[in-house]
């Protein structure tokens, strides 16, 4: 398996993708019953085999990702190539930025002494998306990118 195995919850709402992967492969509902029942190992690979493809899918398609902290966010924009990555960290211990309130103390301090704005950027690996998934794997979100647009606008005029 390269990712992750899909949640119950998740093959639940994609149960009907799932039959058809199953029938792709000429597997009825009659036959997946029986294949759980005396060939759980088989059940297993080829559950996983269905969330490595619907992984592959999703992650062909990430641009964006974020990723907060209580004194940090991580803005990644993924191109064909390279991770570019905007930071914004924050040194006032009393701001957490994942709350409401921190937030809003960031957008109206984003000059303060105490905000860092940090850019850097890095080649991808030959495997674009196991880099985008282990990114995930630490907590950063898949996004339209609007945030990291902002920043950039910011970064581009300091610039």
């Amino acid at each position: 398996m390269k990712y992750a195995r899909l949640t119950k919850e998740q093959f639940e709402e994609m149960h009907q993708e799932f039959i058809n992967f199953l029938a792709t492969q000429s597997i009825t509902g009659e036959e997946w019953g029986k294949i759980k029942k005396e060939q759980p190992k088989v059940a297993e690979d080829e559950m996983d085999l269905f969330s490595d493809l619907v992984w592959e899918g999703v992650l062909n398609k990430v641009e964006y990702l974020e990723h907060f902290s209580p004194n940090q966010v991580f803005l990644f924009y993924i191109s064909e190539v390279t991770i570019n990555l905007i930071a914004i960290k924050v040194d006032n211990e009393s701001v957490d930025i994942t709350t409401r309130e921190g937030y809003q103390w960031l957008q109206t301090n984003l000059m303060n002494e105490m905000v860092n704005i940090y850019t850097s950027s890095k080649a991808l690996s030959e495997d674009r998306n196991k880099d985008i998934f282990a990114l995930i794997k630490q907590g950063a979100n898949i996004t339209k990118g609007e945030l990291y647009a902002y920043f950039k606008d910011i970064v581009d005029k300091d610039a």
